[in-house]
């Protein structure tokens, strides 16, 4: 996703930060498939899923405002696509700027839904969702997003009750965002406790988390928490191992009060696909990728699944087979080695929203590029799923990738992996 800028730019920027510019219930036996060992990973089941991003109204509500029965009405389309297309997860987006899409006693309810943050839609989007998506055989992993605060730096245009307002020592702007400071332990806490509360109140089927740590880094500009690290951050050698510190802290501490909070909810993360480059890293993957999150995002990805921090890791995958500088093949390989032994699930994290889009390259033009991918991941064991980004490119389908997916791979029902 890559969820940057307002997610699905995000997505594009992903390649340009990589390459330079390159540019019905699901209650029937679950299928069995070869290669790979795979027959026991398929009897356990696969997650087929797509993202319902919220922020900006990318993919639900299609605008502000409606009533609540217009958007429940769009809610249920999407889940009623879902299920025609045998996939059994949905991945929603429900607190897309540090705001929520349930009361709260955190955070506001979000703008994406009235247009005006603080507004009560007069519904509850997620109990719906949760509801409805069970009623229909799909798990439902609720999205979060734990920093990022608003996609502009005023913050007199968030809520006058917004926790941003009412601590503005925990915000810091950057790159024409807001984002809470990482490095403050308050601020960790008081994300959590915010999260959380929807663990408490509503059975989820998992914690999602996207690709937002700290931020993607905004040439010439500087994330000014120098203050925090004065403070806190004496015992690292540098600034960089304090802020990894800082993040491997909020995953850590996320696990374990998912896991006091409520039994079976499993806690996941979608981060960008590249940990490190060979070249930084003998360890790393074979890429030569613009962004790796150990030095840029700060966040240890390949650490949370070693340590066992979180239950799956869906890296966004979202380059083609055979791309120069990010090989969808060779990523994914890395991928399945690495959660090899550590009983983490790996799914894949798909760009459905490239395909057919006239600014990408060749392979983006062929509808099988993304049935390809599949059968790929059929010949690597730890391969347990795919995610789809996004609900609208599901719906859109612009040149029939979807629908090739589905004739080639999902003709038939199966339960998501628990």
């Amino acid at each position: 996703m890559t969820r940057r800028s307002l997610v699905a730019g995000a997505a594009g920027l992903v390649a340009a930060m990589t390459t330079g510019g390159d540019a019905a219930a699901m209650t029937t036996a679950p299928s069995v498939r070869g290669g790979g060992g795979g027959e026991d990973r398929f009897a356990r089941g696969e997650l087929r899923g797509v993202w319902i991003a919220t922020v900006a109204n990318l993919d639900w509500p299609s605008r502000p405002g409606l009533t609540a029965a217009a958007q429940r009405s769009e809610l249920i389309a999407h889940l009623d696509r879902a299920v025609r297309l045998r996939l059994n997860a949905v991945v929603f987006q429900v607190r897309p700027t540090a705001d929520a899409l349930w009361p709260s006693p955190y955070e506001p309810w979000a703008d994406c839904l009235t247009g005006v943050q603080g507004q009560d839609p007069g519904w509850d989007p997620l109990a719906t969702a949760v509801r409805e998506a069970h009623d229909r055989g799909l798990e439902l992993h609720a999205w979060f997003n734990p920093y990022r605060v608003a996609n502009h730096t005023d913050p007199t245009r968030l809520t006058a009750s917004h926790p941003a307002r009412l601590h503005p020592e925990w915000v810091l702007p950057y790159g024409g965002k807001l984002y809470y400071n990482p490095g403050l332990p308050e601020v960790r806490r008081f994300v959590q406790d915010a999260m959380l509360d929807a663990v408490r109140r509503y059975e989820i089927d998992a914690v999602h988390w996207d690709d937002y740590f700290y931020p993607y880094p905004v040439a010439g500009q500087e994330f000014q928490d120098d203050a925090a690290y004065e403070r806190y951050g004496s015992a690292f050698a540098d600034k960089a191992a304090w802020r990894r510190d800082n993040v491997d802290r909020l995953v850590r501490e996320m696990g374990e009060r998912i896991r006091e909070t409520r039994q079976g909810v499993r806690f996941g993360v979608s981060p960008f696909a590249v940990w490190r480059n060979k070249a930084t890293d003998p360890a790393g993957s074979d890429t030569r990728a613009g962004v790796e999150t150990y030095d840029d995002l700060h966040a240890d990805t390949r650490k949370w699944v070693k340590e066992g921090w979180i239950d799956y890791i869906c890296p966004q995958i979202y380059w083609h087979l055979g791309q120069s500088a990010a090989d969808y093949a060779k990523v994914l390989a890395w991928w399945d080695q690495t959660v090899r032994g550590t009983g983490v699930g790996l799914y894949v994290g798909e760009a459905l929203y490239k395909a057919g889009d006239p600014a990408q390259a060749a392979p983006w033009q062929d509808p099988a590029e993304l049935s390809r991918h599949l059968t790929l991941a059929r010949d690597h064991e730890e391969v347990a799923g795919h995610i789809f980004f996004s609900a609208k490119h599901v719906a859109a389908d612009r040149i029939g990738a979807m629908a090739r997916v589905v004739a080639d791979h999902y003709q038939d029902r199966v339960r998501a992996p628990r």
